[in-house]
This record gives structure tokens, C-alpha cells and sequence, in this order.
């Protein structure tokens, strides 16, 4: 690590969200991971839903190794000027649309009444022509 890092502004950092230039903020710490998108063993996808905030928590809820923890230290480029930082916010999921199509909910409890029939009674022809006399 450097002796003297460079303090980075959160809306600095936050607009390196792509594949070709991605950084992390974890534990106060800024990384420039864009090097590592292909060799990351959870994809680039997993890195990249993690730009734009503070990733500690994404990082820690997975448990990365010993070596994992070491190998950041070849991506760090400085410290996150904690000011700037937003405080964190409360997703609130979009409202889901349910269907409200009566007839299709009509006919799967239709089908949840009448497929056990069906299969008793299929049981029951069978046993009944294949029973010796």
C-alpha cells in the first residue's frame, strides 16, 4: 500500500461501474478491480452489482478467503472520504403486478382437485384389471 493514499470523493468513485472500469469501496477502502472482472470467480456481474456504494457488506456475506483478502492489496488505489459517503438507504422494491385473471386461478384449483382423482383412479383400474381371479 502506498504511504500517503489518495482520498477519493464518493461521486468520484461511483461512476466506475463497467466492466472496462469498475472500483470498490470496501472496508474505506477504494480498489480498482477492473483487472481482476474475467478471473473474479463469481463473474463480472457479481463486482459489478456492487459498484456505486459501499461494498463491505456484498464482500463480507461471502466470506472471502485469507488469500482473497490478500490479493486486494495488488488493486487498492486509496481511501473513501467517509463524508461523502451516503448514508445507507432502505431498498424499497417496486411494486409487483399480480395477475388477476379470476378464470386461470379457477382452473388450477380445478387441476389441484382433479389430478389426485385422476391418478387414484388410474391406480384403481390398474389394480382392478390386474388382479388375478
Amino acid at each position: 500500500m502506498a504511504s500517503d493514499p489518495k482520498i477519493h470523493k464518493f461521486e468520484d468513485v461511483k461512476v466506475h461501474n463497467k466492466i472496462k472500469d469498475c472500483w470498490l469501496i470496501i472496508s474505506g477502502k477504494v480498489y480498482d478491480v477492473t483487472p481482476f472482472m474475467e478471473d473474479h470467480p463469481g463473474g463480472d456481474e457479481v463486482l459489478l452489482s456492487s459498484t456505486g456504494k459501499d461494498a463491505t457488506n456484498d464482500f463480507e456475506d461471502v466470506g472471502h478467503s485469507d488469500s482473497a483478502r490478500d490479493m486486494m492489496e495488488k488493486y487498492y488505489i486509496g481511501e473513501i472520504d467517509s463524508s461523502t459517503v451516503p448514508a445507507n438507504r432502505t431498498h424499497i422494491p417496486p411494486k409487483q403486478v399480480y395477475n388477476q385473471d379470476k378464470s386461470s386461478e379457477f382452473f388450477i384449483k380445478i387441476l389441484q382437485f382433479l389430478v389426485p382423482l385422476l391418478i387414484l383412479g388410474l391406480a384403481f383400474a390398474v389394480r382392478h384389471f390386474t388382479k388375478k381371479e
